[in-house]
């Protein structure tokens, strides 16, 4: 017999239904409330979304599993689609050094930076960098995500590419949505060419993405490399993602638009032209205002010059172990309504539906719909504007993916007194 679930009694159930594209503009404030919102789900599956009255009296209900979500919020689980979960341990030591002024280029000089990173996943043994990962995705799903992009692209061998992406392969075992990217970072990227189709072959990444990132000098693809390797992972059947980087090359959204990739990840300035550009495509436009915290040189993506000229924007949580070190997409949202003038809103439909498009997702998750997977998050507030009015607080109190409960809040034990 089918486990049925009900969810009753949300002071504000975000739906987030609207249109079958992404969000642009104004309809990116459009989160579909219904107050005094429930879900009905079953096998994984949301059955019914609506009022709880009526909710409550459908035949499905009888006997279903109650959750009370009096007074809080209930909304889609949020999607990260930006993150290196494989990224091996902690570069505390490189942050200290930065935070006493060092730049890139003199941590790298003291044995710290990426190719540090690349040794370290290259002499960690496959167990130890998968539990380290899972560690990672466990704090994610803890803040409420419960669909998530693993790229690569720190192994920077390519030995070290397919530990990381084996690792991915590894994790997509568990109960969440985990999408796999293989991020190529610099050229010559010889083995990347070579990597392909063994990658498609074996199922190891959905996704092929280059970088493109003034700050890599002679390492860095130009737009033009960009596009001729990415023409050549579309024959074989890959999604198509670019990365921007922290510093952005100015050539890297006209060429994710060209080239019809699903997103521009990492965007940190645009011009008129490049939100034009975007607004007339179906590429989305991924922010990651964590990163920014984190760097503090890199410069503060103009996140309302690409809503208000209509382009479609994401967000996520950039989780890398050197430049942003933060799994927390709650904090992510307040982040981008600080820094970026991102409305509550606006940030949400962008940590969700949006999130859910850059993935090519969204006909499955990213919403509350009848017949896409269970995935929401539970609140423990009243309105959504507290989202990120509570910086740095985890005010989650439930998380479900795929129907399954998979963080529950339990309530601080006082010594009797």
């Amino acid at each position: 017999m089918r486990k049925v679930t009900l969810v009753r009694g949300a002071r504000q159930l975000l739906t987030l239904r609207g249109p079958s594209g992404p969000r642009r503009g104004a309809d990116l404030r459009n989160l579909g409330i219904i107050q005094d919102g429930a879900i009905l789900f079953a096998d994984g599956l949301i059955r019914e979304v609506g009022p709880t009255r009526r909710l409550e009296n459908l035949a499905l209900a009888r006997g279903a599993e109650e959750i009370d979500a009096s007074g809080r919020v209930v909304m889609p689980g949020f999607v990260d689609s930006h993150a290196h979960l494989a990224g091996g341990p902690a570069r505390a030591s490189d942050y200290e050094m930065r935070l006493g002024g060092a730049t890139d280029e003199q941590i790298a000089h003291a044995g710290g930076g990426p190719l540090a990173a690349a040794r370290a996943i290259h002499e960690l043994s496959p167990r130890t960098l998968e539990t380290l990962a899972l560690r990672a995705l466990e704090e994610a799903v803890r803040h409420g995500t419960t669909a998530l992009e693993a790229k690569s692209g720190l192994g920077l061998t390519e030995a070290g590419e397919v530990k990381i992406l084996r690792v991915h392969a590894g994790l997509r075992e568990l109960p969440v949505t985990l999408v796999s990217t293989f991020l190529a970072t610099r050229v010559p990227n010889e083995f990347g060419q070579r990597l392909l189709p063994m990658l498609r072959r074996r199922k190891l990444a959905e996704f092929a993405e280059v970088q493109c990132d003034v700050g890599l000098e002679e390492a860095a693809f130009t737009p033009e490399q960009a596009c001729r390797y990415l023409s050549r992972a579309r024959e074989l059947g890959f999604g198509l993602k670019l990365n921007a980087g922290p510093r952005s090359n100015p050539g890297a959204i006209a060429a994710a638009v060209e080239i019809g990739a699903a997103s521009v990840g990492h965007v940190a300035e645009a011009t008129e032209r490049d939100a034009n550009l975007l607004a007339g495509s179906t590429t989305i436009a991924t922010l990651v205002p964590g990163a920014v915290f984190h760097g503090e040189t890199q410069r503060s993506a103009t996140a309302r010059l690409l809503i208000d000229h209509g382009a479609a924007v994401a967000l996520a949580s950039g989780y890398h172990p050197y430049d942003c070190p933060s799994q927390n997409m709650q904090m992510t949202i307040a982040l981008a309504c600080r820094t970026l003038q991102m409305t509550a809103a606006e940030a949400i439909a962008a940590s969700t539906i949006n999130a859910a498009h850059a993935l090519r997702r969204a006909a499955s998750i990213g919403s509350i719909e009848a017949g896409k997977s269970a995935d929401l998050l539970m609140l423990s507030v009243p309105d959504y504007r507290e989202l990120p009015y509570h910086f740095g607080v985890n005010l989650v109190d439930l998380v479900t993916s795929r129907g399954t409960v998979l963080v529950e809040r339990s309530g601080v034990k006082w010594p009797v007194r």
